[in-house]
This record gives C-alpha cells, structure tokens and sequence, in this order.
C-alpha cells in the first residue's frame, strides 16, 4: 500500500524510477482516496475520465528513461484553470456547461511534463470569497474540522492536497486565494511574482492580481512546481521575460529589486504595527513570536519596520479587485456564451441571465466595481486606489533596501466555523489583510506550516520577497521546516 500521508513529489518520483509502483497505481490510490473523501470535503467537482490513459503515458515515459520530476505526478487543479475538452465553470452557475477551447499555459506544462491531471477543485465563484462557501456547487470542508472553512478562494484545492486526495494542487491568487486555505489546511502556499507564471487560460476576476500559484505538502514540492512551471509565455501580455528577471534592478513597475538571485538572507523585517492593532488571534501572535525567536537562534537578524502605508493595502485591493471584476464579467451576459434566461427583449434576457447565473457574492463585487468606476467616483476611488498602490508598492521596495524579507501571520485567525461570516462581508474580507500587500505589489510570497492551536486547527507563518526572489523563500522555507 502506498503512503500517501507522508509522500512528496522526490518521493513519488523516485519509488516509480525504482518501479516500487507506477503512476497508474498512484493515481488509482488517490482515486481510490477521493471516492472515499470527497462525498464529505466535497473538494473536488469533477474526476476526469482519462486520467489513467495520461498515468500509462506517464509510465511509459519512466520506462523509457525520458521522465522529469513531474512525470507521473498527479495533480488536482482549481476550477478556473483551462482543460481542453473539460468543464470549467470557475463555481458559478453561469459556466456550469462551459467547456474549454484549449489548455491553460499552466496545464500545457504540466502535460509535456507527463504530469497526471486528477480532476477539478471547488471553489469560491470566480475567485470572489475567503471560505469556498460562494461555490455554486456546495461549500468545501476542512479536513482538520469538516464544520470548518478550508480557506479560499482555492479551497477545493486545499483540502485535496491536505486529505491525502491528490499529492499537489494549482489554485490561483488574487489576494490570498492560495496562502489563506494554506494557512487552514496545514500547507505550503506558494504565491509567485506576478508575472513569473502564465495567466493564459485562467478565466480572470482581476487582470493586475491574478496568478496562478501551487499547494504542495513541503518547501521542495514548491520549488520543484515552480521551476516547472516558471516560463515566459507570449500568450500572456503580462508574463515577464526570463532575462528581465535575474538582474539586481528591473524597470517592473519602475520598482528597485534587491540583490535577485543570489538566495542569501541575513535581515528578516518585521512590521509589528501591520498586526498590532488588534482582530489577530492571540494563539496566532504567540505562535508567530515564538517562530521569530526560534529564527533568531538560528542567526537571522530581526529588524522592526515602519511601514504605515501597508494598512491600506486591503482597501486599495477592495477598490482595484471589484472595478476588475465588474469589467471582466460584463462578458457573461446570457448570449455569447454560458447560462441563459428566457426573456421578453434583449434588456431582460441580460438581467435575467446575470441575476440567476451570478450568486450573491459575485453580484455585489460587480455593483462596487461599477459603483466605483462610474462618473463622478472614478477619480475619488479608482484613480486614488492606483495611486495609493504605487506608495505601497514603493515602501515595500524601500523596505527591501534594508531587509531580505519580510514576515508576518499568514492569516489573523485559524480556520472559522462554516456560516460564521457569511452575513458580514467586511468581516470575512478582513481574512486577507495580510495577504494583501504582496498581490498590490506584484511580489512573491510564502505562507508555511506553523504548528497547530489548542484545538488542532493549523497556523501559519509568511514572508515575502522582493520581486524573483523565490528563492530566497526555498532557501528561508526549508530552514523553517526544521525550526
């Protein structure tokens, strides 16, 4: 029987080079996990057909010796990410028998890598919501507590990974959508610098935010997906060359970048007044205190931040995302694609085909963003949001000319009850606040297992890095896991 609490990508991979199992056993046993699981998580939406024909063609490929490390390796991906000839209805309504033309950049890697897609992960509808309880298709569960949130907007995703169901997921970031369930689910949560993945093929909420990022069990798993998976692609207008992302200074945003690619770490920065102010949990602070200790004894220098401007960032994103959304759903209207109403004239096929297609959630992001795109507010909200995330992003760099990174909580609480949110928007949003400033700026980030509460629930610590500085975050990561 294979382990496949304890199994990691080098781990798979090597027992299938070795022929201890194949990918077709592999994948079977997560099949086998997911008929098991799932009817209780409800995770995953949907199992593909033809994932055993891709496990055979994995085999193959390790027999003949041309495998990597991702061959064979099966993976689950969020609902908003594109498969040829598969549904993608981003957990709405309104795309439920929507069927994609062609592969997400992504999964077009993941496929000439001979990595075996297991299926769909529920999710919050269009990316919109912090718990997976917007999903038209039922809320997700916490495997650590099923009366829990898993996080979200990825957390199908997250709880697939973290229930044994698949060995690693794909979700995508638009504030937190990975790190956050991470954090609920006891994962690695890689966010990647905005650009240094492909956004072709993700059915997009906010064009500047968006990304796709990973859920692995461990730092390597992360580093091994990234590496895959971080190319220049000129399908995406927003995808950065490779020789524009190693150097000491990049005119990105026309942002200083510290000392790229070198990995080494000294200062870690600490802006205590971001999370001093209360609404964290206290197990949450103890927890991140007793972990900056325990970085300090390993030799890490630990420097205080001023940084007052990262307490807007929330606000900011809540203006940018919902003018974003409000644009890129205009799309769905009931004619060129996805669900439709009847209606008596073109005007009530429109509202009828929104208003029954869109959930809550998703209808209230469109009327902010419309609200705050309209005559006489673009200039009081929008254009002050676009600015303010500029100072932001700039006292994040000027941050960065003092420090290798910068750490704080993942999340101000551990998982919440299902329901317990759902009737206070503000309160739910606020999940993200330390999610935030990483999507405003562009930068990548890395939320990390961190012991658990009294309860058993897991906790979670970030750091962020200047712009490709993933490495630094492998480097920072892996020393982490052993503290």
């Amino acid at each position: 029987m294979i382990d496949l609490k304890n199994l990691t990508i080098k781990k798979a991979h090597d027992s299938m080079i070795k022929r201890d199992f194949t990918s077709r056993e592999l994948t079977q046993a997560y099949l086998d996990a997911i008929k098991e699981k799932n009817k209780d998580l409800n995770a995953i939406l949907e199992v593909f057909e033809d994932t055993l024909i891709f496990a055979d063609k994995a085999d193959k490929k390790i027999k003949n010796g041309t495998a990597g490390l991702l061959t064979g390796i099966p993976f689950i991906l969020k609902d908003n990410i594109l498969v040829e000839g598969k549904i993608a209805s981003a957990g709405s309504k309104i795309l439920e028998n929507y069927i994609a033309t062609y592969d997400a950049t992504v999964v077009k890697i993941l496929k000439e890598e001979g990595a075996v897609i297991l299926g769909r992960s529920n999710m919050d509808e269009f990316a919109m919501g912090s718990s997976t309880q917007t999903s038209a298709y039922g809320i997700a569960r916490n495997p650590y507590d099923i009366t829990r949130v898993p996080g979200g907007s990825s957390g199908g995703s997250a709880v697939s990974v973290a229930s044994d169901m698949s060995l690693c997921a794909l979700g995508t970031e638009t504030c937190g959508s990975v790190r956050q369930p991470a954090s609920f689910c006891g994962l690695v949560g890689l966010k990647p610098t905005y650009g240094a993945m492909s956004r072709s093929g993700l059915i997009a909420m906010g064009n500047s935010l968006d990304q796709p990022a990973s859920f692995t069990k461990n730092v390597e798993d992360a580093e091994i997906i990234f590496n895959a998976l971080s190319k220049y692609d000129k399908m995406d207008m927003t995808s950065v060359p490779m020789e524009k992302r190693n150097i000491p200074t990049s005119d990105i945003g026309g942002l200083p970048m510290s000392d790229v690619g070198n990995g080494e770490i000294k200062k870690i920065g600490v802006p205590r007044s971001f999370f001093s102010g209360g609404g964290v949990d206290k197990e949450v602070l103890k927890n991140f205190d007793e972990k900056i200790e325990a970085l300090k004894k390993v030799g890490y220098e630990i420097v205080d931040l001023d940084m007052p401007d990262l307490d807007y960032s929330l606000a900011v994103y809540y203006i940018i995302m919902p003018a974003e959304v409000s644009t890129n759903l205009s799309r769905f209207d009931g004619i060129r694609y996805g669900y439709s109403a009847e209606g008596k004239d073109l005007m009530d096929v429109y509202m009828k085909s929104r208003g029954q297609g869109f959930g809550k959630e998703a209808r209230r992001r469109i009327l902010l963003g419309t609200y705050v795109l309209s005559h006489g507010y673009y200039d009081a909200y929008y254009n002050k949001a676009v600015l303010l995330r500029e100072k932001i992003s700039r006292e994040i760099a000027k941050a960065f000319e003092k420090v290798d990174l910068i750490a704080t909580p993942t999340t101000p609480t551990p998982a919440f009850k299902l329901g317990e949110k759902m009737n206070d928007p503000v309160a739910m949003y606020l999940c993200d606040i330390f999610s935030a400033p990483a999507n405003i700026a562009g930068i990548p980030s890395i939320a990390l297992p961190s012991g658990k509460n009294k309860d058993g629930l897991p906790l979670s610590f970030q750091f962020m890095a200047p712009h490709f500085c993933e490495d630094k975050l492998f480097t920072i990561g892996k020393i982490f896991e052993t503290l």
